[in-house]
């Protein structure tokens, strides 16, 4: 209460910003549809919770177990599967909040730095986005930034106790999946930070290398607790998919960087807009004060950013979003530096349009409608307009609730691995009169097996993918005798959700 009345005007934004954070977070949960990794992931969640031997069941696909054990949490809070697991992204998107207004105060020691940090966060369209799907990269975002923060009290202050909390947080972040390493990675690029002018500076320096020995050992450690499941291998093999091992990169080490750069580089200016980047960079500019704090903030975007190019086999724009959180720092920290120094308000007004107008009108398009935001297309096939978005799902599940009240159904859906048939587990497996059962490819034992299932009770099949010998994505082959019972057409204009009663 003395903060408070100590700083009124402070508390009033800080106050606005959680309330608009948690407004158009939760308000807006369930605006996109379930998306193919979120049904997975939630199905997953849901094994683990009632089957403790199975907590490690994400790494049977080679993703480490943090985020399916935080959504356990949840499905004991919400009773809609995907609300609870995209309660966790809120949450997590939360703890950046406030991690973002810490770092700005604690290491430009400017309250309103911090502030502003947490604003542009909130109305951040990526965060926007990812704040609400129930996947692994707002929880990446939280880590990193609670990262970068402890990293920087670290150097400032090198003692065990800074040295456990980032471990602590260093081992987190590597639980929930693989680019947490980077905290270890850039830790050694915080030497920026070291104080070379004092006495001592040897013994400082040792002490430094001990203690950072102690986060990696920490981290490791941490990590360590993986190799408790038999599937602890299958990391790095989903690790190469995605990025390139290091002996398979030396043998086209520049092959695909300007291909992965250039699409990056579109993703962080539809994402972010060319404002936030000049603020970013602008912050050498604007004051000499902090410059090594700055520049920390900038290799914390620029290393990993450029890491992804260079080996990045198959990426997607949110593999990006935790390395701009610290831009939105640097921007806060120019757009401050200008206030105190601009005494004209017309000119104040520009510089607050040019700083914040772009993710304003970014994030009421991505709140009106994702589908036709000018986020990256990539984002908008995957979670919206194509085959992956979910579109259908929840309509057909409460056909099949409606339909299973009085007598016993059968379920068969294209594709045994993905959104069918998991969308339809996570909320339908504990149904006595339903049963579900996933098929690939679409062939002619599918065929056969659904045909047999119709003779003894209602069967239906859903299909959304692209198989063998069907006329478009979602469209069951010509020759099948099938009924249509609905069917969502998509705003790619070429896939397809529909529901067929088999005859």
């Amino acid at each position: 209460m003395k903060f408070l009345r100590k700083y009124k005007l402070e508390s009033v934004a800080i106050l606005l910003i959680v309330a608009t954070y948690l407004l158009t977070r939760i308000l807006t949960l369930t605006q996109i549809p379930i998306f193919t990794d979120e049904a997975i992931y939630l199905r997953w969640s849901q094994i683990a919770s009632q089957d403790s031997t199975w907590r490690f069941i994400s790494l049977t696909d080679g993703k480490q177990p943090l985020f399916i054990w935080l959504t356990i949490i949840s499905l004991r809070i919400f009773s809609d599967p995907l609300v609870a697991g995209r309660m966790v992204s809120v949450v997590a998107g939360l703890a950046s909040v406030v991690g973002l207004f810490i770092l700005g105060k604690e290491v430009f020691k400017n309250r309103w730095i911090g502030i502003v940090s947490a604003a542009l966060y909130t109305i951040y369209p990526f965060a926007l986005i990812y704040d609400r799907l129930a996947l692994y990269d707002s929880v990446v975002g939280a880590f990193s930034i609670w990262g970068l923060y402890l990293t920087v009290r670290f150097l400032r202050k090198t003692t065990l106790e800074n040295a456990f909390l980032l471990g602590f947080v260093t081992g987190g972040a590597v639980l929930n999946k693989t680019n947490g390493f980077f905290n270890i990675y850039l830790l050694p690029f915080a030497l920026i930070l070291f104080d070379y002018s004092k006495n001592a500076r040897s013994i400082r320096l040792l002490k430094f290398a001990c203690l950072a020995l102690v986060v990696v050992v920490m981290t490791y450690g941490i990590y360590a607790i993986l190799r408790l499941s038999p599937y602890f291998y299958i990391i790095s093999q989903k690790d190469a998919i995605f990025v390139y091992p290091l002996r398979e990169w030396l043998s086209h080490p520049f092959s695909f960087l300007f291909s992965n750069l250039s699409a990056q580089l579109d993703w962080l200016l539809r994402y972010a807009g060319i404002s936030i980047l000049i603020f970013s960079v602008g912050s050498l500019l604007v004051a000499k004060t902090y410059w090594r704090e700055k520049i920390l903030f900038l290799v914390w975007f620029t290393l990993p950013f450029i890491a992804l190019a260079f080996f990045g086999r198959t990426i997607y724009p949110r593999y990006i979003f935790f390395m701009t959180l610290p831009l939105l720092v640097l921007s806060s920290y120019s757009f401050i530096i200008l206030v105190k120094k601009i005494r004209s308000r017309a000119l104040l007004g520009g510089v607050f349009l040019i700083l914040f107008s772009y993710s304003i009108l970014t994030f009421l398009f991505v709140l009106r409608d994702p589908a036709q935001s000018p986020i990256p297309s990539s984002d908008i096939t995957q979670y919206v307009t194509s085959w992956p978005s979910g579109q259908g799902i929840k309509e057909s599940v409460a056909f099949f609730e409606n339909e299973a009240k009085t007598k016993k159904i059968f379920i068969a859906t294209e594709g045994t691995f993905g959104l069918l048939p998991y969308a339809y587990e996570i909320y339908l497996i504990k149904n006595p009169n339903i049963t579900i059962k996933g098929y690939w490819p679409v062939d002619q034992v599918f065929k056969e097996d659904i045909e047999n299932k119709a003779k003894s009770m209602d069967t239906y099949v859903a299909f959304y993918q692209n198989c063998i010998d069907c006329v478009a994505h979602g469209i069951a082959p010509r020759n099948w005798k099938l009924k249509q019972v609905f069917q969502i057409k998509k705003a790619d204009n070429k896939s397809y959700f529909t529901l067929y009663k088999v005859l």
